[in-house]
């Protein structure tokens, strides 16, 4: 499409929807090869209407289930898709303010940055409360993002621009590819929110990027989230729960790091099962730079049934989290422990290894001992299995 192309050349500056239509079509290649099939789509578009706030609403809406459909096919789906009440979740918790700046360097279908949008939309209560002045900061100096892979940069685009973000300010880039001594005062940010990859694998030369060299991708983008956070920035980030445990040097060495720069108040443990495909187990971790974490208060989410594609997580499963998580932080009596809540303090945990493993002391396990009647004929079913397995092998010499 050379003509939607050439926007990109032809728009008065970056920050318009014209340079980023023209960005997007210079991404794109057309694989419609029948131009009768290609004249039929484009007169269906036609037929769509985008001018008032309700149609662009049920556009983003069509758009994002197209995404979660990408999403629940499994396999790299995830990297186009979190899971909206998680991110809806980890954004009421980090509570942005309209004047702060977010960032997201492994945005995906950017839908940290589309749902902090819409949190700031009606953050005083109705949208009509929001001044000329509220708008204009929204749509150009509060949203920023990078994307390394091209479909995943578009849809990101999209997105946003569905959602109203207008002039998205999004890269496409390898946001490792950056090394992160050379992050400035000026590239810091308030609010770092992401979902960065599960399981990456980075060469050599990216991770010379970085002060604590390792493969795992998510170790190295949690590197760049610190750096990149303003002194007294807000984070929440997804990340394997792996990380609390793994003793190779990487893992402990990032673990002090995290400790000893930010203050890393909660650690929320996630079921199996939220990201479809991605057959892992994450936590989130929430933390604010610029002083070192005294406590880490933990909730682990129990739930009575299996998360699947058909049973997904919802917001209502997180509503006791996110009541529990602003009293424990507010320091009420009372509120830290619950059964499914705890805390830990730093100076109580292993100072060799930084362990932050998630155990829940409130769930006490329930051990089943057997009566000695049933061990002994266990063990005498075990003994007549043997002498089995001992004839047939007599026979076969």
């Amino acid at each position: 499409f050379p003509h939607l192309k050439k926007f990109k050349t032809s728009a008065e500056s970056s920050d318009t929807i014209e340079y980023k239509i023209g960005e997007i079509f210079s991404e794109l290649k057309n694989r419609i090869q029948n131009g009768y099939n290609l004249r039929g789509v484009i007169n269906l578009i036609d037929e769509l209407r985008f001018r008032t706030h309700k149609e662009k609403h049920e556009m983003s809406h069509l758009y994002e289930s197209k995404i979660q459909n990408m999403g629940n096919a499994g396999r790299n789906g995830g990297e186009y898709y979190t899971v909206r009440p998680l991110i809806r979740t980890i954004i009421k918790v980090v509570d942005p303010k309209i004047g702060e700046t977010m960032y997201d360097g492994a945005g995906g279908s950017m839908g940290f940055l589309c749902e902090g949008f819409v949190y700031l939309l009606h953050s005083k209560g109705k949208v009509e409360n929001l001044t000329t002045k509220d708008i204009e900061i929204l749509q150009k100096k509060t949203f920023y993002g990078k994307e390394k892979k091209g479909l995943a940069y578009i849809i990101g685009i999209m997105n946003m621009i569905f959602h109203g973000i207008e002039a998205p300010n999004i890269i496409h880039t390898n946001t490792l590819a950056e090394n992160i001594s050379d992050i400035q005062e000026k590239d810091r940010h308030d609010i770092v929110v992401a979902n960065p990859p599960f399981g990456g694998k980075e060469r050599a030369e990216v991770q010379q990027n970085f002060p604590i060299k390792t493969g795992e991708t998510a170790y190295l983008f949690l590197q760049h989230f610190i750096k990149i956070l303003k002194a007294g920035g807000r984070a929440g980030i997804v990340i394997k729960n792996t990380f609390l445990s793994n003793t190779d040097n990487a893992s402990v060495a990032l673990r002090k790091q995290l400790l000893e720069s930010c203050n890393l108040h909660t650690v929320l443990d996630l079921p199996g099962g939220v990201f479809t495909g991605a057959g892992v187990k994450t936590v989130v971790l929430f933390f604010e730079k610029g002083k070192p974490t005294r406590k880490v208060w933990y909730y682990q989410l129990s739930l009575d049934r299996n998360l699947g594609k058909t049973n997904p997580l919802n917001e209502s499963d997180l509503a006791e989290f996110v009541e529990l998580q602003k009293l424990a932080l507010s320091g009420a009596e009372g509120t830290v422990e619950s059964k499914n809540s705890w805390s830990v303090k730093v100076k109580d945990i292993d100072q060799n290894t930084f362990d932050l493993s998630v155990k829940n002391p409130n769930k006490k396990e329930v051990v089943r001992l057997r009566s000695p009647h049933q061990i002994l004929e266990e063990i005498k079913a075990l003994d007549e299995e043997s002498t089995e397995i001992l004839k047939g092998i007599a026979e076969l010499i």
